[in-house]
């Protein structure tokens, strides 16, 4: 899929953001950090490096892991995104998006820690957490 121009604002609509090129492609994460973040998985978007917020001051950012952290709305609580620390590639809950039509179910990662209480009917592209990492080594090892 292509990709597109995308806005979004948490609940209380204290943070707004605008992203220049989201993907059109979500992509579901397993991993146990995701899971505890969310309650369940979490389908996001990758919206790359041209990402805008307002109310930046309402967001609260919390460095998940070595090489990723993830922010919130400091009111509200919404889930505003997931970032990689060295690249700064944003990957926003699609849930935070205005407008979702165009937008298809491709991926799954962290799938071999998945659960057994939950599965998607799509046929997508499944990913381990080691396949993961081998595609972005350089984020994995900071």
């Amino acid at each position: 899929m292509s990709d597109k121009n995308a806005r979004g604002r948490c609940l209380c609509g204290a943070v707004r953001v605008e992203v220049a090129q989201a993907a059109t492609s979500i992509s579901a994460c397993h991993c146990s950090t995701c899971r505890k973040w969310g309650g369940g998985p979490l389908l996001a978007v990758a919206c790359g490096t041209d990402v805008t917020f307002s109310g930046e001051d309402d967001i609260t950012v919390h460095a998940s892991s070595t090489w990723a952290e993830r922010g919130f709305c400091r009111h509200c609580g919404t889930h505003l995104f997931y970032r990689l620390k060295q690249e700064r590639q944003y990957h926003l809950p699609v849930g935070l998006l205005d407008e979702t039509s165009a937008f298809g179910f491709e991926q799954q990662i962290f799938i071999d820690e998945k659960p057994p209480y939950y599965r998607f009917a799509d046929d997508t592209r499944n990913l381990t957490g080691a396949e993961v990492f081998a595609l972005h080594k350089p984020a994995s090892s900071i």
